[in-house]
């Protein structure tokens, strides 16, 4: 470990007063708020843990919020547990799949699941007095057509209340939700446990 000298210590002193300097001009310069469209998307693990890792902010801000979970089915998750549990009052918890296409093995079921959780999510973002609206793997809905790409889209951009969140997960986002959103972020996978044989497990995947 190489000593640290008195030089050395000045200067990063200097760069890092000038690091904070520029940081807050940037931030004086961005004051706006809006209610955001946001994306997790890609081929890595932690699309549905980030949406609700935002979830559990809001509540911790004391923000009335909602889940619509579009493909998942009634599998007990830890995070379902603790939102019923303990934030009932904040946060409305909303299963409308029934489990992954492959399970069901029945498309009709699929959508008229997938648009059970639609019509739903439309009253809860419309709901002025939710802050936070997620929709938990609604891009698979979208990516096998159960849903309608320029409904969900004209939605959006058309009757989301100013101010409301909405954060959609699920891999294969569609490029034009992608460019409708103020906010995405593409999970890359480089490793994952599954591939070795391992299952999923509690307090990792559910």
């Amino acid at each position: 470990m190489t000593a640290t000298t008195g030089a050395d210590a000045a200067a990063h002193t200097a760069k890092m007063a000038r690091v904070k300097a520029a940081r807050d001009r940037m931030t004086a310069q961005r004051q706006g708020e809006k209610g955001l469209i946001i994306v997790h998307t890609g081929t890595g693990k932690g699309k549905s843990s980030a949406g609700f890792g935002m979830i559990f902010r809001a509540i911790a801000h004391g923000m009335n919020c909602a889940v619509v979970q579009f493909i998942k089915g009634a599998r007990d998750t830890g995070e379902r547990r603790l939102i019923e549990a303990h934030f009932p009052q904040l946060c409305r918890f909303h299963t409308m799949g029934e489990g992954f296409t492959w399970e069901t093995q029945d498309k009709a079921r699929d959508i008229a699941a997938a648009r059970a959780g639609w019509d739903k999510a439309k009253d809860l973002i419309r709901d002025p007095t939710i802050r936070m609206v997620l929709l938990d793997e609604i891009n698979i809905a979208l990516r096998y057509d159960y849903l309608d790409l320029a409904e969900v889209l004209a939605f959006l951009r058309d009757e989301k209340p100013p101010m409301t969140h909405v954060v959609l997960t699920g891999r294969n986002a569609k490029p034009e939700l992608i460019e409708i959103a103020d906010l995405v972020t593409e999970m890359t996978l480089v490793k994952h446990p599954f591939r070795s044989g391992i299952k999923a497990q509690a307090g990792v995947e559910y």
